[in-house]
């Protein structure tokens, strides 16, 4: 899997930087780390290349090679033909079907969860219909755990293991403690997520984080469109509430408090609708699901009917919307001038290179990206919106899940043989 993120780790995006070697432990752990990274984002390559690009000596890059071999991380490759002179040696290349990381969303109407195995193959995917808000967090924790064994499960009959799980959250969370402080949305404050996890999976679960599931969308975005050379964009994503994450020169912003992203509670009208969270006008109160229910759907309509899976509801307002039904398509032409109006605003702030919209934004990508485009022109200060191109997610709901599972895979890139050795579901 080439991600684009030249050497870094995912956790590097974020600013808590790579490991520093202390020791003689800690320098192979990141020497190992070195040469992982390196065939992740490179491809692969012989060890006489993997010497000379990581400038440690061959007889080190022999026995690391070795290592990561005996732990399953890489494997030998095909003959290094061009250029050589003699018998070829062999490639090394990424290997690592067998070792999994774990994300999993907890949204208002469903959880999901997906397991990425070092390649970037998808190796166990589960989802859950609920309504976050009325289960409560009790139940809906429960229910994560529930789901977490299933998938757990599937990766055993397969032969693979999890190395860790990371959960994306919406609203406020304490990174650190792995506390949710205040989701309005859900109804959660000050929910600790990761120790109840902890408790109900018991003492051989994978290691268990939390992260923001907007900035974790972002993450997964970024190492899609950084191989596009594209390293400063805004994540949009559509669900209940809006939320953002925000990757600027390569980095993913946290703001001094760790609450960088919370777009969807920007103020943009002084008369608006009385938001979750309290105040009026709020930018998701606009252009968040329930603003499309409202404009699209009588109160009695089943696509507003909660028990019911999300992207069933979404289909049929998409067969509506191609049927010409003429609420629909009022309704999502009201979204993107929404969209419009408060991107404009980011676009002028933060002068991103592209605009990704995700969650249901990008089930009806084709009815927005244009309008909403034409909105960027007209509103950003600079010309031709900035270079600022809006793009419909290729991943959809799926990608703050993935970004879990790039970062719980992270730690493996961090420490090779540490991990591995401590995970053992």
């Amino acid at each position: 899997m080439r991600t684009g993120l030249r050497g870094a780790g995912v956790r590097d995006l974020g600013g808590d930087g790579p490991i520093r070697a202390a020791d003689r432990a800690s320098l192979r752990r990141a020497n190992l780390g070195l040469v992982l990274r390196l065939l992740r984002d490179a491809g692969p390559r012989p060890r006489t290349q993997i010497s000379t690009e990581t400038g440690l000596p061959k007889a080190t890059i022999t026995n690391l090679v070795a290592e990561l071999m005996e732990r399953g991380l890489v494997r030998e490759g095909e003959p290094a033909r061009e250029g050589a002179v003699g018998r070829p040696s062999r490639t090394v290349e990424m290997d690592g079907r067998s070792i999994c990381g774990i994300g999993l969303e907890i949204s208002a109407d469903y959880l999901f969860l997906i397991a990425l195995n070092l390649r970037g193959d998808v190796a166990a995917e589960h989802r859950v219909t609920l309504d976050a808000r009325a289960e409560g967090p009790d139940r809906v924790l429960d229910r994560a755990a529930e789901a977490i064994d299933v998938v757990c499960r599937k990766l055993r009959s397969s032969g693979s293991r999890a190395v860790a799980v990371t959960i994306a959250a919406p609203g406020v969370i304490q990174h650190d403690s792995g506390v949710v402080s205040y989701a309005p949305n859900i109804g959660w404050r000050n929910v600790d997520v990761v120790g109840s996890l902890r408790q109900r999976l018991g003492p051989k679960s994978p290691p268990v984080h939390l992260e923001n599931d907007a900035k974790l969308g972002a993450i997964a975005e970024y190492l899609i469109a950084s191989a596009s050379d594209i390293h400063d964009l805004i994540y949009v994503t559509g669900e209940t509430g809006v939320g953002g994450g925000i990757i600027s020169g390569g980095r993913l912003l946290r703001g001094s408090a760790g609450f960088a992203g919370e777009i969807g509670h920007m103020r943009l009208s002084s008369d608006g609708k009385v938001c979750v969270c309290g105040r009026r006008g709020c930018w998701e109160t606009m252009v968040g699901l329930h603003a499309l229910l409202d404009q699209a759907a009588a109160p009695d309509d089943p696509v507003r009917d909660a028990t019911v899976d999300l992207e069933q509801r979404l289909a049929e307002l998409r067969r509506r919307s191609d049927a010409g039904d003429a609420a629909t398509v009022t309704a999502l032409e009201e979204i993107a001038d929404g969209l419009g109006l408060g991107l404009a605003v980011l676009a002028d702030i933060l002068n991103p290179r592209a605009i990704v919209l995700g969650g249901y934004f990008a089930f009806f990508g084709d009815y927005l990206v244009d309008r909403v485009q034409s909105e960027l022109a007209e509103r950003v200060m600079a010309p031709d919106a900035g270079g600022c191109a809006v793009m419909v997610s290729t991943l959809g709901f799926s990608a703050a899940a993935h970004g879990g599972a790039h970062l719980s895979l992270d730690l493996v890139y961090q420490d090779p043989g540490g991990t591995l050795t401590s995970s053992v579901r």
